[in-house]
């Protein structure tokens, strides 16, 4: 069994397309959530990525080519330059590993619009498996190129079965992540219908998402793309590769009670089997990038989850869900909050709760309230991610 490691992160964020400014941006506590599409019946916020196609596309390539498989190319692209590239690596042992929850929003939303006229190279632009399908044919990809659309534990599934690969010898380098881009009219109304987004007073959507507070009230939707360069460690090694982080445990569980009611005992055993994968107990972990999505019962099924299981270990793990920041990015989130805590383990630091005036002291968690927190002890921190569908996923990371 090969060990697993991060040599290489790529985003393209709501605070940027540079990994390392966003942590200092998520640091610093900064929110990228605006109002958006005013004309819509009630008011709506979003973080969307700041994005320039134009630097890794031309007029021609872009026909046919939604926004959300423009981000990905470009977040492998600079994860790639991030890692020093492919170089003689076998292209056949190369795979990709991308979640993507809704595929082309802006596609099928221009084909509803279309009155008839439906452009036709729109089927190839909103299927999900087209942000994959463009990194591999830009980056010359020959071996498994497999997309992960399981909502909002897509692309942190598919970091979790990238890691299994390298572990297994299947691949030699992985490059596993995720992307999404539904800031379109239609996405959103479909999700105030569903009474999950956040509300918010004029001029205050910056602070709308309040996870683990007493006045949360849901969460804000995010665009963007991540992806991380997975490789064994001996390969690493051997090229004398910078290395984040080790990708040292993942866990997946499935609720199996209800499509979008979470389950604090589902979430459990995906993450119990993410500390048994790492061989790591729960005192060992210092830092969780909680899903927390603000919602009133989905914060407090996962505190459930957390007490559970780290037991008597709960007070020294410090919490945080930086969706109060940069938006909840479905697909994406899993990929992104996965950079964000290779980062914190990285660099000893962890990103703030944002918005939580008042946390909620129900909850018993530890969060962490105050920017700029340095955590010189951190040897490990967890990622997780909980799905519609009731499909639950955690990473663990370890210092390298």
């Amino acid at each position: 069994m090969n060990g697993v490691v991060v040599t290489g992160l790529g985003v393209v964020s709501p605070h940027g397309d540079d990994a390392q400014a966003m942590f200092s941006a998520l640091m610093r506590g900064e929110s990228a959530v605006q109002p958006i599409f005013p004309e819509l019946p009630r008011p709506a916020a979003a973080a969307a990525a700041a994005f320039d196609e134009t630097r890794w596309f031309n007029k021609l390539q872009l026909a046919g080519v939604d926004r959300v498989s423009q981000l990905a190319v470009a977040a492998a692209d600079l994860a790639l330059r991030d890692a020093g590239g492919l170089g003689d690596a076998d292209r056949e042992r190369v795979g990709v590993y991308a979640g993507c929850g809704m595929g082309g929003a802006a596609a099928l939303d221009t084909a509803y619009r279309s009155a008839g006229r439906v452009p036709p190279l729109t089927i190839p632009a909103f299927m999900p498996n087209a942000p994959a399908s463009h990194v591999a044919m830009r980056q010359g990809i020959k071996g498994p190129v497999i997309t992960y659309s399981v909502a909002c534990a897509s692309s942190a599934v598919a970091i979790a079965e990238a890691a299994k690969a390298i572990r297994n010898g299947e691949v030699d380098v992985a490059i596993a992540g995720g992307s999404e881009a539904l800031l379109v009219p239609g996405v959103v109304l479909a999700w105030q219908a569903m009474m999950t987004l956040a509300n918010f007073q004029p001029g205050e959507a910056a602070l709308a998402c309040r996870p683990f507070a007493n006045d949360r009230s849901g969460f804000v939707l995010g665009e963007g793309a991540a992806f991380l360069v997975l490789e064994s460690s001996e390969r690493a090694q051997a090229r004398q590769a910078r290395t984040y982080a080790r990708l040292s445990g993942w866990g997946m569980s499935c609720d199996a009670t209800h499509l979008t009611k979470p389950d604090a005992g589902g979430q459990q055993r995906a993450l119990n089997a993410a500390l048994r994968t790492a061989g790591l107990q729960p005192a060992d972990v210092g830092y969780c990038n909680a899903h927390g999505t603000a919602t009133k019962i989905g914060d407090g099924v996962e505190a459930e989850a957390l007490r559970g299981a780290w037991g008597k270990a709960i007070d020294a793990l410090q919490v945080s869900s930086t969706k109060a920041l940069h938006g909840h990015l479905l697909g994406a989130a899993g990929a992104l909050e996965a950079v964000v805590t290779v980062l914190a383990v990285h660099h000893r630091q962890v990103p703030p709760n944002a918005h939580c005036g008042s946390p909620d002291t129900a909850l018993g968690l530890n969060l962490v309230l105050q920017p700029g927190t340095a955590v010189p002890g951190l040897r490990a921190a967890i990622s997780s991610s909980f799905a519609f569908g009731g499909t639950n996923s955690a990473l663990l990371f370890e210092r390298a």
